[in-house]
């Protein structure tokens, strides 16, 4: 038991195996959404990098569901870097995702603890 919540990023594909599809990528965000009530029950806070990038892609005037658009690559990654400085630990998901590859590289080289299944996030 942890005597303070962690914030915890959850990665997992979001664009990877769509082929750009918008359905498909819709799909990805509500299994990675799925995995949200998990980690708060277990007393955390959970955090998808999309819930922030997609909103700054959108102020920006970007089509936030259009992967193409020149801010994408811009905002999508290095949201996530950013938020993993404010992250305690990661749960990774299933499935083939450049950017949760580097979202679990990044964690490691900041010592932060990388989960593979909710089960294994401790309780507070």
């Amino acid at each position: 038991m942890t005597n303070k919540p962690m914030m915890i990023l959850i990665a997992g594909p979001y664009r990877s195996g769509t082929g750009d599809d918008p359905e498909k990528i819709a799909a990805n965000l509500a299994r990675l959404e799925a995995a949200a009530w998990p980690v708060f029950e277990a007393g955390h806070v959970p955090m998808i990098g999309e819930w922030v990038a997609l909103p700054v892609l959108r102020s920006a005037g970007a089509d936030p569901f259009d992967p193409n658009h020149p801010l994408s690559e811009k905002v999508m990654y290095p949201t996530a870097e950013r938020l993993l400085e404010h992250c305690d630990a990661v749960l990774r998901l299933p499935g083939e995702s450049k950017g949760a590859d580097q979202d679990v590289a990044i964690a490691h080289r900041r010592g932060l603890p990388v989960y593979h299944r909710a089960e294994e996030i401790p309780a507070r």
